[in-house]
């Protein structure tokens, strides 16, 4: 499975910032791009949260049946293939809740998401039990399942609206050859089936509602940072304890987050948690990843094939990446904001997107209630400066109006617009709209996380910290030029009494800025391409928009690749992003 990298403009402050480069673009930019063209979707539609049908074969459950790939989907169907003995796991369910494998009547693909397949499993009775089961390229074995089920269980019992863990697997060392959890089905409609059609009112009291739970579990105190865990768990795979909670069942280990065990990394012997104090968290991502280079680094191709072209088609060294790592090392420790509540180890939800979100109709207010809140794999503990961000799904920090926190203006009259121009004025105002008030109520309800949220220093040093902490491949400029930032900017970090530790020459300034100018045409022409096929995250399409996709990605590239500069066609022709296969085993 790619580690999907963020783009750097998902890591763009909730302070006001400078407008976005703009220029003409590389080749790829061309006339191809009308915007009277597009085989995208007139509207993306999540996935409902609806039952699939019985299924006639053991294979429907145990294949990815949810879309299709424009690139390497035979190996991203490979990752997700599962096999596991459907009779043992229903036993296996069906003991947990008291009954007997008799009882079982029916189990069905529920849902199927980045790291994880879950099915629902009915008894003859009508009870209902979820089983959430994770793909065999999912990481981090064991952890990843342990700590979700402890985190699961100290939330629920701190009163947050968290799903009931019946039993749980962390290994597939059992008779349905699977690690797995059961766990209450919770009733209700998932905020994506209907987020964008609430009424304001209705929006309002949802971001109310899910500010008011981010301050509940963001106020409860942890004595270091990593993932939570059952003590007995981790005794079992670490042979240790972690740092125990005051409920002693649960202790604080090993930090789950995937980038800490993306491929080979998983065999590296690095610190991973727990996290004693606020600088040992910042730096552990890093270290993390300079050990890799050391012993796994190779030169390599950006990863991003779109963005080859900007660096001449040639391999990048991994020397130049550790170089940078070793300069976000030295500044590290000056970093740390001053404000000491910010040092304080804090949870929260690791994917904070409608999907995950359950809600429900009150009967006596007529209101939607939040009721369940999923999907806690990969949750992390971590001083509240290194998660003051907005989750990416409620964000929209490229508006000047969301970037200074100001209401949205009223919308103006639209009976002149045409349809598109009607759905894209819709569409901005309904973003700034959740983007202030989801700011709004954070300020009134989760202080802390405000706080961090409206500290310049926060905003920044998380920034660097997730570009140092996020496996390399092929690049390091996202990295480079936020250190660079961080000379500029010195004396408001560090405080102007400390020189900065690092520096760079004129030279290297210069050619970082025009390498950035080209990267940034690159990454303007893959959202054309994206906008006007109308694929997901790599290149990820719903089954009912495949044929239409790969229609698309063939008129792309009869237009564009013959047509670029012949002396680079061949290249951009081996390279071309849109290439159905490649080869990604040196990118682990």
């Amino acid at each position: 499975m790619h580690y999907s990298l963020p783009r750097a403009r998902l890591f763009l402050p909730a302070l006001p910032i400078s407008p976005p480069l703009r220029r003409p673009l590389s080749s790829l930019r061309s006339v191809y791009f009308s915007p009277s063209t597009s085989f995208a979707p007139t509207r993306w539609q999540s996935p409902r949260r609806s039952f699939s049908k019985m299924s006639d074969s053991p294979d429907d459950l145990f294949n990815y049946s949810s879309g299709r790939w424009l690139v390497n989907n035979d190996l991203r169907l490979a990752e997700r293939r599962l096999e596991f003995d459907v009779d043992e796991l229903c036993r296996l369910a069906a003991q947990s809740v008291g009954r007997s494998f008799e009882d079982v009547d029916k189990i069905v693909k529920l849902a199927e998401g980045g790291f994880n397949r879950t099915f629902l499993i009915t008894t003859r009775d009508g009870f209902e039990i979820v089983a959430r089961i994770p793909y065999p390229v999912t990481v981090p074995k064991f952890y990843a399942t342990a700590s979700e089920v402890a985190t699961m269980c100290f939330l629920r019992s701190s009163g947050l609206p968290v799903p009931e863990v019946y039993d749980y697997s962390p290994s597939s060392d059992n008779v349905a050859k699977t690690e797995y959890i059961f766990m209450e089905f919770v009733r209700g409609t998932s905020l994506s089936d209907v987020w964008a059609d609430l009424e304001e009112p209705d929006t309002v009291s949802v971001l109310r509602q899910l500010t008011q739970l981010e301050s509940r579990m963001m106020s409860i105190p942890f004595p270091a940072g990593g993932s939570l865990y059952y003590t007995k768990d981790l005794e079992k795979v670490a042979g240790r304890t972690g740092i125990p909670l005051d409920d002693e069942r649960f202790c604080v280990g090993p930090d789950a987050r995937v980038r800490m065990w993306y491929g080979r990394r998983s065999q590296l012997d690095v610190n991973r948690g727990p996290y004693e104090n606020a600088e040992a968290a910042l730096v552990a991502a890093a270290r993390k990843e300079l050990a890799y280079l050391e012993q796994f680094g190779r030169p390599l191709q950006p990863f991003h094939r779109e963005r080859r072209e900007a660096y001449g088609f040639k391999e990048q060294s991994p020397s130049d990446h550790i170089k940078n790592l070793e300069r976000y090392l030295l500044i590290a420790s000056s970093l740390i904001p001053k404000n000491s509540a910010l040092h304080h180890f804090r949870i929260r939800h690791p994917d904070l997107q409608p999907s995950n979100v359950i809600v429900s109709t009150s009967p006596d207010s007529n209101q939607l209630k939040i009721v369940g809140l999923l999907d806690w794999q990969h949750a992390s503990i971590l001083p509240a400066f290194l998660i003051p961000y907005i989750p990416a799904s409620l964000q929209n920090y490229d508006d000047s109006f969301s970037q200074h926190h100001l209401p949205p203006p009223p919308l103006a009259s639209m009976n002149e617009l045409d349809e598109s121009e009607r759905n894209h004025a819709m569409e901005r105002y309904h973003s700034r709209f959740v983007h202030f008030h989801y700011v709004k109520n954070t300020a009134e309800y989760n202080k802390l996380h405000y706080e961090a949220m409206s500290d310049p220093v926060s905003v920044f040093v998380y920034r660097l910290f997730a570009q140092a902490g996020t496996p390399w491949e092929g690049e390091t400029h996202a990295l480079k030029t936020t250190l660079i930032e961080a000379t500029e900017r010195w004396g408001s970090l560090a405080g102007k009494e400390a020189p900065c530790p690092i520096a760079f020459e004129s030279e290297d300034l210069r050619e970082t800025k025009e390498l950035g100018t080209k990267l940034k045409s690159a990454d303007e022409t893959f959202e054309s391409s994206q906008n006007l096929i109308g694929f997901g995250p790599d290149t990820w399409v719903p089954n009912e928009h495949y044929e239409t996709a790969l229609e698309g990605v063939k008129w792309l590239t009869e237009r564009v690749v013959p047509n670029v500069p012949e002396e680079i066609r061949a290249d951009l022709e081996v390279n071309w992003f849109l290439n159905d296969t490649m080869d990604e085993k040196d990118y682990m």
